[in-house]
């Protein structure tokens, strides 16, 4: 089956990924103050990162628009599109929107969008897995049926060295951003259906870096048959690390490191990891 995966700049590509020819991104704007960036492969994320830390306001996105999805839905291939959780991003309805668009002149045209209900490393993992079952021979409908089935699995978790942007950006209550920064605890998140929950707090950021070990046997079930995803913004060695020890307790089918892009920066900031499986 010829497919073309789209996913929004949420989803954070390993260098493979980049590199195949069936893989597009749609990038979301990111907005400092009043500077606008571009969340595509020329965004400088280092530099980034450091404007946002001086940035006196809070970090603001913008969602593509459905015409922005509507120029990748051309060509012959069936179209699978993953986007970030439609609980945080108006992402998913404006690909929901250009496809129905889109269908009123091509009727004939098979476009399937998937709500990843996650976002960073859930999102590389959701287009992996579409990636891996075309190559089976199924129909457009057996992989949706499959892939549906994968994203309602999946459990996303999250350790930030700060909730700050999540506060500020609106995707958390700001009293707890404020407890946890007074009381100097390191926040372990949890994707809840789509939405972003606190699941637990943990005082320093070792003890919550090893609990989040412990939570994935916790959590995990039939972690042989399964890629864990450690997305990582800015910490490369805390990435590998971790890498390191769940390969002490764990046996999983591979395990995937990949550097977030612009938008996963925004949130999770300098120094979070996402993890998915």
């Amino acid at each position: 089956m010829s497919i073309k995966i789209i996913a929004d700049s949420g989803c954070d590509l390993t260098e493979d990924m980049k590199r195949g020819k069936n893989i597009k991104l749609v990038p979301l704007s990111l907005h400092l103050k009043d500077k606008t960036f571009v969340d595509d492969e020329n965004l400088q994320i280092k530099e980034y990162i450091k404007e946002m830390a001086a940035c006196e306001e809070p970090p603001k996105t913008s969602c593509p628009s459905p015409e922005d999805y509507m120029k990748h839905y051309e060509g012959r291939e069936s179209i699978f599109v993953v986007t970030q959780s439609s609980h945080l991003s108006g992402s998913h309805n404006s690909a929901l929107l250009g496809k129905n668009i889109f269908l009123e002149e091509a009727q004939d045209k098979f476009i399937h969008v998937f709500d990843s209900l996650s976002a960073s490393v859930g999102e590389t993992l959701i287009v992996r897995k579409i990636n891996e079952l075309s190559k089976l021979n199924l129909s457009e409908l057996d992989i949706v049926d499959k892939v549906s089935n994968y994203i309602k699995e999946m459990k996303t978790f999250f350790l930030l060295e700060s909730l700050d942007h999540l506060a500020k950006a609106g995707r958390i209550s700001p009293i707890v951003a404020k407890v946890a920064s007074v009381l100097s605890i390191k926040p372990i998140m949890c994707g809840d259906d789509g939405h972003i929950k606190l699941t637990e707090k943990v005082r320093g950021y070792k003890k919550a870096f090893l609990r989040l070990v412990d939570t994935i046997g916790e959590k995990g079930k039939n972690l042989e048959e399964k890629v864990l995803g450690i997305a990582h913004c800015n910490c490369i060695d805390r990435a590998i690390q971790f890498k390191e020890e769940v390969l002490k307790r764990y046996n999983f089918k591979d395990i995937i490191i990949v550097e977030m892009g612009g938008l996963s920066s925004t949130y999770a900031d300098d120094g979070g990891i996402v993890i998915a499986f």
